[in-house]
C-alpha cells in the first residue's frame, strides 16, 4: 500500500478581530508584525517545514487582497530600486516569500454559521480527494523545531488509519480553566504510543480537568470531517465548532488521536498575548535579542 500523503493546509483568518480595532478594520489580524514579518508568514513557514505543497488561506473579503498582494505580488519596482542602489540583497527576504508553495486565498462562505469550523468548511472543495490535510488557526504561533505541523504530519505517516489528530501542549495545572483540555482514553499521555481522544472539556476547573494537555489550533484532518461541518451541525451558541466535528467523527467509530507538542505554542488572538508572543520573538532574535533585554531593563528602570 502506498504511503498516505499530506499535501495541503488550510489556514484560517476569517474572524472579525474586534479586540484589535481600529487596526483590524484595515489589516487582517494575522498580518500584524512579529519583527519584519507578519504572523501569517511564521505559520506558512511551519507548513513549509512539514512538506506542505499547497496552502489555502481563508480570509475576510477585506483581507483577501492584502494576502494576495503580500504572498503573490512580485514587486519589480522595489527590486529595480534596490538594484539601482546596490542593495539587491535586501530583496532576498521578498523573494523567499514569493518562492513559498502555491498559496490560494479564498473568502469564507457567508451562508455558513459563525464559528471556527466555518472557514475550514469553506475550503472543502480544495481538499476533497486528499488523504488528509492540515487545518491551522493563524492566531496560534509555534516557536521551535520541529513545529506542530511537521509533528502532525509525521504522526499521520505512523498512524495513517487515524481520521483526525489533535495537537495539544502541556500547560500549568492552574491554567486549565482558560483552554479546551484533552481527555485521554488511558487517563494520561504516553510517548511513542497511540493516545486516543475521549473528548475535549472546555475551560474546566482545576478539580474537573481530565489532564493538563490543552488543545490548540493545529489539526490533521481527513475529508470525513466535512460530514460534521455543515450548516446543520451547529453547537454551543449556534456556532460551527471544529472540536464538535472531531468529537462526532470519533463517535462515528473513527480513530482520533492526540499528539503532544514539544515546541512552544503561544496565541496572538488578543493584544495581551500578542505582545507576549512578540516579546518572546524579539528576545530570542539572534541579532537583536541581547539589545532588547537591555532596552527593557532601561525602560523599566
Amino acid at each position: 500500500m502506498s504511503e498516505k500523503l499530506v499535501r495541503k493546509a488550510i489556514i484560517t483568518d476569517a474572524g472579525f478581530a474586534s479586540r484589535y480595532l481600529p487596526i483590524a478594520k484595515t489589516v487582517p489580524k494575522a498580518m500584524l508584525p512579529m519583527g519584519n514579518r507578519p504572523i501569517m508568514q511564521f505559520v506558512i513557514e511551519e507548513c513549509v517545514e512539514a512538506g506542505i505543497e499547497e496552502i489555502i488561506i481563508v480570509a475576510t473579503p477585506e483581507g483577501k487582497p492584502i494576502y494576495e498582494d503580500y504572498f503573490n505580488n512580485n514587486v519589480n519596482r522595489i527590486r529595480k530600486q534596490l538594484a539601482a542602489q546596490g542593495k539587491e540583497d535586501r530583496y532576498e527576504s521578498v523573494q523567499r516569500v514569493l518562492d513559498y508553495p502555491k498559496i490560494t486565498v479564498i473568502t469564507q462562505d457567508l451562508s455558513l454559521p459563525y464559528g471556527n469550523g466555518s472557514p475550514i468548511a469553506s475550503a472543502k472543495a480544495f481538499v476533497e480527494g486528499e488523504d488528509a490535510f492540515l487545518a491551522i488557526y493563524s492566531d496560534d504561533v509555534v516557536f521551535g523545531s520541529p513545529g506542530a505541523a511537521k509533528t502532525l504530519v509525521d504522526n499521520y505517516h505512523q498512524y495513517n488509519d487515524a481520521a483526525a489528530i489533535i495537537m495539544a501542549e502541556e500547560i500549568q495545572k492552574g491554567e486549565v480553566s482558560k483552554y479546551g483540555i484533552v481527555s485521554l482514553q488511558d487517563g494520561s499521555y504516553h510517548e511513542g504510543q497511540e493516545n486516543f481522544l475521549v473528548n475535549i472539556v472546555e475551560k474546566p476547573s482545576v478539580e474537573e480537568a481530565p489532564s493538563n494537555l490543552a488543545s490548540y489550533g493545529r489539526y490533521l484532518l481527513t475529508p470525513a470531517i466535512f460530514d460534521y461541518l455543515t450548516i446543520n451541525s451547529t453547537g454551543k451558541d449556534g456556532e460551527l465548532w471544529t472540536v464538535d466535528a472531531i468529537e462526532k467523527l470519533k463517535q462515528s467509530g473513527k480513530k482520533v488521536l492526540v499528539v503532544k507538542n514539544d515546541s512552544k505554542w503561544m496565541t496572538t488572538g488578543d493584544p495581551e498575548n500578542y505582545f507576549k508572543a512578540h516579546l518572546k520573538f524579539v528576545i530570542e532574535n539572534e541579532k537583536y535579542g541581547h539589545k532588547v533585554k537591555e532596552w527593557v531593563e532601561e525602560i523599566a528602570g
